[in-house]
């Protein structure tokens, strides 16, 4: 049997001070975050979600994103991007220059019901001015599409779902889609399947793979996602995050892992590794909880062992 080529390097898109941070039960200081993404630069990752335009109201947490992205120190060739949901957080990212922004809906009817109050159509055709507006205004648009493994009201998702979902964001401008397994039920063998429906509307090249490890199957599934030909995964940085209208969903697979499963494969991320660990570290200690990344808790385990000897 023929090995699966897998890509040369991978774009990995740090979504920790935005998606990992978000559920976080006590606010996170301004500070934190900007020391947090810091971190992260300095240890060579390029894509960074660092805030979220939608109302304070629903996410409290993320209400300081203006002021991060007003205080992070700028570096050539890395990107930061925000979440937005219409056109007033659309202006807010403008306004804080965010060099992309995104949008999200959902392949599942009742998630989608549940976390922004419209249909899977509707919540499409409310994008539409908001996308126009940013490629007008020279920033590009990624495109967020949950569920794509499962939801946590309606069970499996038909795969032509995603695909119908993904392919309306990227006809709409959207240039990459991020597909989300929100609730972590996916598997190598589904991870698969729903990759291959989406590649054929929708270029492989601009798919990206967004795995929670909530049923401890993020890591593999980034692997057949690789065999698929996907190169683009969002992570999230000591595996923090969640989902606030995914009920027992844990969070996203951590970048620690990802890059480790990488290296391994002799795939480029140009991402440092220890520097990665210790900005986990950094995030971890700061809210008082012990990381998800076994990478990160295996190289730990492993300086103490030597540190013994």
């Amino acid at each position: 049997m023929r090995e699966p080529v897998l890509p040369q390097s991978v774009k990995i898109v740090e979504v920790g001070p935005r998606d990992g941070l978000q559920n976080e039960s006590s606010i996170v200081p301004s500070a934190t975050k900007v020391e947090l993404v810091r971190r992260l630069v300095a240890a060579g990752v390029r894509w960074i979600e660092a805030a979220s335009f939608v109302s304070p109201k629903w996410v409290p947490q993320m209400a300081d994103g203006a002021q991060v992205l007003r205080d992070i120190e700028r570096k050539e060739g890395v990107v930061f991007s925000a979440l937005v949901p219409n056109l007033k957080g659309l202006d807010a990212a403008l306004a804080a220059r965010c060099g992309e922004v995104a949008v999200f809906a959902a392949a599942s009817e009742t998630f989608s019901r549940k976390n922004i109050n419209c249909s899977i159509a509707e919540s499409i055709d409310r994008f539409a001015p908001v996308v126009e507006k940013a490629l007008a205004a020279g920033v590009r648009v990624r495109g967020y599409v949950s569920c794509v493994l499962g939801c946590p009201f309606e069970g499996d998702v038909d795969t032509d779902h995603v695909a119908a979902v993904a392919a309306r964001l990227y006809r709409m401008g959207c240039y990459e889609i991020s597909l989300g397994d929100t609730i972590g039920t996916g598997t190598p063998v589904k991870t698969r399947r729903m990759i291959d429906a989406c590649a054929k509307d929708v270029p492989v090249a601009a798919l990206a793979g967004h795995f929670h490890d909530t049923w401890g199957m993020a890591t593999a599934n980034v692997y057949a996602a690789l065999q698929t030909g996907i190169s683009t995964f969002d992570s999230s940085v000591s595996g923090i995050g969640g989902c606030p209208y995914s009920p027992g969903a844990t969070g996203n697979v951590a970048t620690e892992d990802v890059v480790y499963l990488c290296h391994e494969l002799g795939i480029a991320t140009g991402i440092e590794l220890a520097a990665l660990i210790d900005a986990g570290s950094f995030i971890s200690n700061a809210l008082s909880r012990t990381t998800s990344s076994s990478v990160a808790r295996a190289s730990r385990a492993r300086e103490v062992r030597r540190a013994s000897v």
